[in-house]
């Protein structure tokens, strides 16, 4: 067995243990979607994990994703999804629009305008659909990270929403870096009231989506309610 199929077993059973003991509250719908973080790595290592089984990958820069996307183009048939997990400048959202099937980074109104204009162009050349999209949330509020304010979420997720190529599916947040876990819970739980109250205003059943949680805090970021957590180094071992 190739140490990349070994070690995606090893984190969906450590995810499936921790979903197994959540409450009432937490527990969700469909299973926590596993998103293999492949920044960095070349496709031949996506492709192994993509042989071992696994389906959904993250990238964090969309120029190195392309080339990625690219050379991988086959699989994308045999359900091969990309999510863009990191920051989008505007000059940028044009190929991320025509590549991607996620982008979990819109963290304000010119990104969702950008990728509305270039997502319903290609939709009408290649028949692509609806790119699915997360309003990225700030939650630590620290000066270092992208993301819209929590107070600003709700009015971005109805911007986004009223925009035609763009499917809204919910909020993503990286939470601030520390080992301090009673600070790391606040701020999943601050999401997680966060996207339970923008899911109540809406009323959309298609807004499932709380992305948050990393190698390093993902049980408890799934303890406290998310749906989607980013993991790479405990997949791929560390990034070169």
């Amino acid at each position: 067995m190739s140490l990349i199929k070994a070690n995606l077993q090893g984190v969906n059973s450590a995810i499936a243990r921790v979903e197994r003991g959540l409450s009432t509250e937490r527990a969700n719908a469909h299973p926590v979607c596993l998103i293999a973080v492949s920044k960095t790595q070349p496709a031949e290592r996506v492709q192994e994990a993509f042989a071992a089984g696994h389906r959904v990958f993250g990238e964090n820069y969309v120029q190195e994703a392309v080339s990625k996307i690219t050379a991988l183009r086959d699989l994308r048939a045999q359900g091969l999804v990309w999510h863009l997990i990191g920051p989008l400048q505007s000059n940028k959202a044009k190929l991320a629009a025509e590549h991607f099937d996620w982008v979990q980074t819109v963290d304000r109104e010119k990104i969702a305008l950008a990728l509305s204009t270039a997502r319903r162009a290609v939709q009408q050349t290649a028949g692509l659909p609806p790119l699915k999209v997360c309003i990225q949330v700030n939650i630590s509020g620290e000066a270092t990270k992208s993301g819209a304010s929590a107070s600003q979420a709700a009015a971005l997720v109805e911007v986004a929403r009223s925009l035609p190529g763009l499917e809204v599916r919910g909020l993503m947040a990286i939470i601030e870096n520390s080992d301090d876990e009673a600070l790391q819970r606040s701020q999943f739980r601050a999401m997680f009231a966060l996207f339970k109250e923008v899911k109540l205003s809406i009323k959309d059943p298609l807004f499932d989506t709380l992305s948050m949680g990393m190698s390093q805090d993902f049980s408890r970021a799934i303890e406290e309610g998310s749906t989607m957590v980013r993991i790479g180094s405990a997949i791929f071992g560390a990034r070169a």
